[in-house]
């Protein structure tokens, strides 16, 4: 038993570490990525409305996928430390935490919504949302430089 205590606090103390230590940001986002899971799970699991597995039931395949997307934001929170740390800066990891609590919010929305009628302004918000992620996206530059917005070459 000591051992396996004593190997969980090392795995802790290495994941610590690696994140920038366990603060309120830190804390929140793990919460966020715990309760869009299981509402996640719960969607598909018990009432079947899952619009990432075929007939809308709790699939091992989709479950996964949602692990591994939880893994690389927690790869990602990582990365943002080890900028914070390289630029000295402490708030390239916090923005990340907040830019995917935001994310895992929605999430858990419309996870909610997939079983519980949402008000109005709630949907529209969220489309509102989506919409101007779409339009941000839009403006990025895709990364050829020899083309202009038409696709006409220069």
């Amino acid at each position: 038993m000591t051992v396996r205590v004593a190997i969980l606090g090392v795995v802790a103390g290495l994941v610590s570490a690696l994140t920038g230590g366990w603060d309120t940001a830190m804390e929140t986002l793990c919460i966020a990525m715990l309760l869009d899971y299981a509402s996640g799970l719960i969607v598909a699991g018990v009432f079947h409305k899952s619009p990432k597995s075929a007939g809308g039931a709790l699939e091992s395949k989709a479950a996964l996928k949602g692990l591994l997307r939880k893994s690389l934001v927690a790869i990602a929170v990582v990365a943002f430390h080890q900028l914070d740390r390289l630029t000295g800066q402490s708030y390239f990891r916090d923005g990340a935490a907040w830019a995917f609590f935001s994310v895992e919010v929605i999430s858990i929305i419309e996870n909610v919504g997939l079983i519980y009628p949402l008000p109005k302004f709630v949907t529209k918000a969220i489309d509102w949302l989506r919409n101007k992620s779409d339009v941000l996206a839009d403006a990025i530059p895709d990364g050829d430089t020899d083309t202009d917005r038409d696709g006409d070459r220069e």
